[in-house]
């Protein structure tokens, strides 16, 4: 539950950078407002044993300020701030904040797009893995101060919770559970 909230400047981050182009396009002077951010890494979670996709449930301030509730529904994932491959960057992010410990050579790349196109222009990279009871290490739900919830969408009920509107969620969320079924469904429906 969110007590207060309060919008002041942002002057110093080690998560972003606001900046401003300058540039000409087709003999027309233009400016574009920016934020320079980090790129990330995703991973759509696939539980073997109870058919399910494995996601996240988080608070999200920007959010909270659209709709007055702010919790999102959002792949495990974790910004790239590290001198890591991505792979083991999703390994620990996998670990992290869903408490499985999946092997490296397990977590399978998908593919890379741009976020947040308008304002930042960071990329995502989307990995692909399989988890299951054997793996678990923990119950999950983050670190430092982190507060996420671990969530299971069964493989049967994915498309639904997609186009559910009453739930926020991340396009590459939506990404990854199209891709997935798309893909991979290996149970009935």
């Amino acid at each position: 539950m969110i007590d207060t909230i309060e919008i002041v400047p942002c002057e110093n981050s080690e998560f972003i950078k606001p900046k401003r182009i300058l540039y000409t396009q087709e003999g027309v002077t233009k400016r574009w407002d920016m934020v320079e951010v980090h790129d990330s890494v995703a991973i759509i979670l696939y539980h073997e044993e109870r058919q399910s996709l494995v996601i996240v449930r988080q608070f999200r301030p920007p959010v909270y300020l659209k709709n007055g509730d702010g919790f999102t529904y959002e792949l495990c994932a974790g910004i790239v701030d590290k001198e890591k491959s991505l792979a083991e960057i999703a390994h620990e992010e996998i670990l992290e904040e869903c408490g499985y410990c999946v092997p490296l050579e397990l977590i399978e790349r998908v593919t890379s797009f741009y976020t947040a196109v308008g304002f930042a222009g960071s990329v995502q990279t989307l990995y692909f893995a399989r988890v299951n009871e054997s793996m678990r290490h923990h119950e999950g739900g983050g670190v430092d101060l982190e507060s996420i919830e671990v969530v299971e969408i069964g493989v049967a009920e994915a498309k639904a919770f997609v186009l559910d509107e009453t739930k926020a969620k991340t396009p590459g969320l939506m990404f990854g559970f199209g891709w997935f079924l798309e893909n991979r469904v290996e149970v009935p429906f």
